[in-house]
């Protein structure tokens, strides 16, 4: 014990030292929370259209500024034609083009079908898939609103009324931000016990300093613990000022479950990605080597999460990938804490695939780590 409570001190000595580390360590992660949940937003805006008005009528007029008045839509041009306005697509100048064909007031007035045409930029899928539902929502608000106004009796007909009231859980004003931040929490605690963890044991290799240590009675446990507890208390650190000191007070989130639980659940989910950190330093000789090899893990993680696309959403061997993925479980248990306030039967099953990580990581790790290299 007396052994370890030296090494721990000689960890937060070289951790403290380091002018590299430091920012790293307690600057950049504060920065990325505060920044990234405003960013980060599936809501699209401002969507750059221009509008071919072959029709050059009042309705057609309207239709325009109802678009605008939207606030999904920022209208660019009106050119004559539509050979004129692809150019404009072609040039990034617009991301819609809106065809309105002559006789469209009229057409729509006496109650006929009316086509629109509308060509999109689909070289961002999503970009286009919500910019052509938004227009279709708009442009089918706007024509009921126009045969209402020619046709009177439309509006007393028959036709049943079927009206939806609708309640938002545990996110009561659907704001995109407080699905975003326990994720981001979650990647900030990922990244700085694989990260600086791996790193440490590395820059130890490089200097020379390990082989002082191979050659003393300090057994493997005892010296791969100390590597990991500082990066431990680090992570906590960083996950309770993220947590209370911004998430509260920024985006208003209050976590609604027993806060003893979540920090239960961090302590095991941080110990897993530790001992994921120690294999990887054992297995890499360079700084360089870990840092190629740590990014190509945290990329997986991350893209395989459920940060940007739902688990459910994805075909079923990239489901696969996502449940052999410890990231996703600790996604969800934040926000299935923070958010939805679940209890220990909910985030039970997590809890112990998460140990399992935890257990295969350390071992592999501890026998993989040689006291002669």
């Amino acid at each position: 014990m007396r052994t370890l409570f030296f090494l721990l001190q000689k960890e937060f000595i070289r951790i403290f030292r380091n002018r590299t580390l430091l920012p790293l360590i307690f600057s950049m992660p504060f920065v990325q929370l505060i920044v990234l949940p405003w960013a980060a937003d599936y809501e699209i805006k401002h969507l750059d259209i221009a509008i071919v008005d072959a029709d050059h009528s009042i309705a057609s007029r309207r239709l325009a500024d109802k678009l605008t008045a939207s606030g999904y839509f920022r209208l660019t041009d009106f050119p004559a034609t539509y050979d004129d306005a692809v150019p404009l697509i072609e040039n990034d100048q617009a991301d819609m083009i809106l065809e309105i064909p002559r006789h469209f007031e009229r057409d729509l007035s006496s109650g006929h079908a009316c086509q629109l045409f509308a060509a999109v930029n689909a070289i961002n899928g999503v970009k286009a898939g919500l910019g052509s539902a938004y227009l279709a929502r708009v442009v089918t608000a706007f024509a009921d609103d126009l045969r209402l106004e020619h046709r009177p009796e439309v509006s007393i007909a028959s036709t049943p009324v079927i009206a939806i009231s609708s309640l938002r859980r545990f996110n009561s004003a659907g704001n995109y931000r407080h699905f975003m931040v326990p994720a981001i929490l979650t990647l900030l605690v990922t990244m700085i016990s694989v990260y600086m963890c791996a790193l440490n044991l590395v820059s130890e290799k490089e200097s020379g300093t390990i082989e002082q240590m191979n050659v003393t009675p300090v057994g493997k446990f005892t010296f791969l613990l100390s590597k990991t507890i500082p990066f431990l208390a680090i992570g906590i650190f960083i996950f309770t000022v993220g947590l209370f000191a911004i998430a509260r007070p920024l985006y208003g989130i209050i976590p609604v479950g027993n806060v003893a639980l979540l920090y239960l659940y961090l302590f095991v989910y941080l110990t897993a990605m530790l001992g994921l950190g120690l294999l990887l330093s054992t297995s890499c000789q360079t700084q360089q080597q870990v840092m190629f090899v740590t990014f190509f893990f945290m990329m997986i993680f991350i893209l395989m999460s459920g940060l940007f696309t739902p688990v459910e959403s994805m075909p079923a061997w990239a489901r696969a990938i996502a449940r052999a993925n410890p990231v996703t479980y600790f996604m969800e248990v934040c926000r299935m804490i923070i958010l939805k306030g679940s209890g220990w039967s909910d985030i039970r099953r997590h809890l112990m695939i998460t140990i399992g990580f935890a257990i295969l990581f350390h071992l592999s790790a501890f026998l993989n780590y040689r006291k002669t290299t």
